[in-house]
């Protein structure tokens, strides 16, 4: 209803349903006492396996720093890509010139495979410019999923790099092939492991504090890459030691840390197409919505990602009594408390209806 409708329902002091909904950012942080919720953790393995857990099947932290402004959000996203590019594009002409002095088709071969990596990041830069568009009247939500569908291009990008390092491996353990130039073989694979690296750290760090799967699996479609490198050196180090069969059987280890990497990549990525979210964000909502001082029960709660924004809508149930401006007050509350709980929160819609309190 809208607000005369509302204010002629509730004149006489029973609550009606009142929506209130927005996207603001607060400018002043502070601590809510009671109405502040726990913060959120999540239990990571330990050690070497903890390690291994996070450079093969990161978590998403979906519940990441808070970002409130889209805007900054979204241009640290293509501020990402930006560096990203530049980094990768200076790893490729290393890597070229090392190809010029040696004379490797081989080495060429992933030079080229680099450069052609490197633009993957193109259709992510685009989302993260569409995501900043204001809705229209035919894409009413915005622009936001366009992060998921790069999201996606990404993932396949990274099934193909594991088709290809699979398949090399086992046609060159079927036809073994001798390594020349050696010593600017293993350069150029230190150089290219060492360029994608540095890329894939940055890229995963800035995509989870903006809450951007797309940008977290474009950082982890870079690590692929210089997994790849990696295999490099360790077969001209395997070659050195004597076993000439060292870069084959390298790059079908390699191959299955990248069908690792994938299955963990494609399941947030399929996770954010599908509306799902950490029910741990949903726990936190729950428990902070349930301490706003009015709020006797919190009903129909639901979290989608939009994009790197992640939209709320919840029903709050209050005292039959409470009156207009103790409705407004309510929902200012609840809606002020949920954006110093979760991460990059866009639009909050917020229904008061009538509940009795519950008793205890």
């Amino acid at each position: 209803m809208n607000g005369q409708d509302a204010r002629d329902h509730q004149r006489g002091g029973a609550a009606g349903e009142v929506t209130t909904s927005g996207e603001h950012s607060c400018e002043h942080g502070h601590g809510h006492g009671r109405d502040r919720a726990p913060e959120h953790g999540h239990d990571h393995p330990a050690g070497i396996r903890g390690w291994l857990h996070e450079v093969f099947v990161p978590h998403s932290h979906d519940a990441a720093d808070s970002i409130d402004d889209a805007l900054e959000a979204s241009s640290q996203g293509i501020r990402t890509v930006k560096i990203s590019l530049v980094v990768l594009g200076v790893t490729a002409v290393a890597q070229l010139a090392i190809v010029a002095v040696s004379g490797s088709v081989a080495l060429l071969a992933d030079t080229i495979h680099n450069f052609s990596d490197a633009m993957t990041a193109v259709p992510l830069w685009i989302a993260f410019v569409l995501g900043r568009r204001a809705p229209t009247r035919r894409y009413t939500h915005g622009y936001g999923r366009a992060e998921d569908l790069a999201g996606l291009f990404i993932v396949a990008m990274i099934a193909l790099s594991a088709v290809v390092a699979g398949v090399e491996s086992i046609r060159r353990l079927a036809d073994p092939q001798p390594l020349d130039n050696l010593g600017w073989v293993l350069g150029a694979g230190i150089i290219g492991f060492a360029g994608n690296e540095a890329v894939a750290v940055y890229r995963i760090r800035i995509g989870r504090r903006i809450g951007s799967a797309a940008l977290v699996a474009d950082g982890l479609h870079a690590r692929t890459d210089g997994f790849t490198s990696l295999a490099v050196v360790l077969g001209v180090i395997g070659v050195w030691a004597g076993f000439p069969l060292a870069d084959p059987v390298v790059g079908l280890l390699i191959t299955a840390a990248i069908l690792i990497l994938l299955w963990g990549t494609a399941r947030d990525v399929g996770r954010r197409i599908l509306d799902g979210v950490d029910p741990a964000l949903v726990d936190r909502a729950e428990d902070t919505l349930g301490h706003v001082d009015g709020v006797n029960d919190v009903t129909d709660l639901r979290l989608r990602w939009s994009g790197h924004r992640l939209n709320l809508q919840a029903a709050l149930g209050a005292d039959p009594a409470t009156t207009v401006a103790e409705t407004d007050a309510l929902t200012a509350r609840a809606d002020h408390h949920l954006r110093h709980t979760l991460p990059n929160l866009g639009r909050v819609d917020l229904t008061v209806i009538s509940s009795q309190p519950h008793r205890t």
